[in-house]
């Protein structure tokens, strides 16, 4: 089973400030306040903030010590079962340790064997699917909780991953930067529902939230041209392979909602960005280097007098 069956249409999710709060003390307790950094080189305008430095990597570690800190008294005496295509996994598997808990990671076959062995190296257990596709890996995830009684934790179709993702992350720049744009990774769509939900609770809605997706699966911005949520959805090959696979009802219903747009990079101009970026002495893997590569030919044509910010969600090469 996948997330296209664990929700229905009707059924979604909103973060309420509660949560955002909570993320915050989680986040703050046991994450890094990862840099702000300039890139006029890139575009006028553009800062980097560099999730790519946060510890395992990834801005996915808020989002996990987040759900791991909010455990219900049911939950907390379940095993725990994640799929990942390496990013959610390597968090999990790190605020697991922090916490004491156990963790099984489900990935791809086409997973970075770095990615496997950091996982692993943090005490999960790792299972390698024989399946390519996010999508696919993840209903075999939720068929193992499922027999075994174990709690599944999604990388993106959960209240608590979402707030600690974008929530934690977009308070941290609405106290430090001067903001008018906010360029937003997108795949499953977690980060920039928490964005957006920290945008509505903080009363921040002059920052405009862009997102953006690779050309090879774009499955939030089909979404939004068909009305209705691409809850599963089997690329092309990309360099961004940690935005692969659908989105669920929530997160869809928050950027609708929101009215804003998801744009489409190729892959020259993510890999573009990416040895750019680099040679900056800021790497950073494709599905961060897709938001850089949109602001850097969009940033100065961006309203408003403000930084245009691109979220480098991770450095995982």
């Amino acid at each position: 089973m996948t997330h296209a069956d664990a929700h229905g249409a009707d059924d979604t999710w909103r973060i309420d400030a509660t949560q955002l709060e909570a993320a915050r003390r989680a986040v703050d307790a046991h994450a890094l306040r990862t840099p702000l950094v300039p890139a006029p080189s890139l575009a006028p305008r553009l800062w980097l903030k560099l999730e790519s430095q946060q510890h395992t990597g990834s801005f996915k570690l808020r989002g996990a010590l987040t759900r791991l800190a909010n455990l219900s008294a049911e939950e907390q005496g379940r095993s725990l079962v994640v799929a990942s295509a390496g990013n959610h996994g390597l968090g999990m598997a790190y605020a697991a340790k922090r916490l004491g808990l156990g963790l099984k990671v489900w990935v791809p076959s086409v997973v970075r064997e770095s990615k496997r062995a950091g996982i692993a190296a943090l005490g999960a257990e790792v299972v390698v699917s024989e399946q390519a596709s996010y999508d696919a890996v993840e209903g075999e995830a939720r068929a193992d909780a499922r027999e075994s009684g174990g709690l599944f934790i999604s990388p993106f179709d959960d209240p608590w991953i979402a707030a600690g993702n974008g929530g934690s992350l977009a308070e941290e720049l609405f106290e430090t930067a001067a903001l008018s744009t906010l360029v937003v990774p997108v795949g499953g769509g977690g980060l920039i529902s928490g964005v957006l939900a920290a945008r509505s609770l903080r009363g921040r809605e002059d920052v405009r939230v862009v997102g953006v997706s690779s050309e090879a699966c774009p499955a939030m911005a089909e979404s939004l041209t068909r009305g209705e949520p691409v809850l599963e959805m089997r690329g092309e090959p990309t360099l961004a392979e940690g935005l692969e696979g659908g989105v669920c009802a929530s997160t869809f219903a928050y950027v609708r909602d929101a009215g804003v747009s998801v744009e489409r990079v190729t892959e020259q101009a993510i890999a573009d960005a990416m040895r750019d970026c680099a040679a900056l002495g800021y790497p950073m893997e494709g599905s961060a280097a897709v938001a850089v590569a949109w602001a850097r030919v969009h940033a100065p044509a961006q309203p408003g007098v403000g930084a245009v910010v691109a979220i480098v969600s991770g450095g995982n090469v």
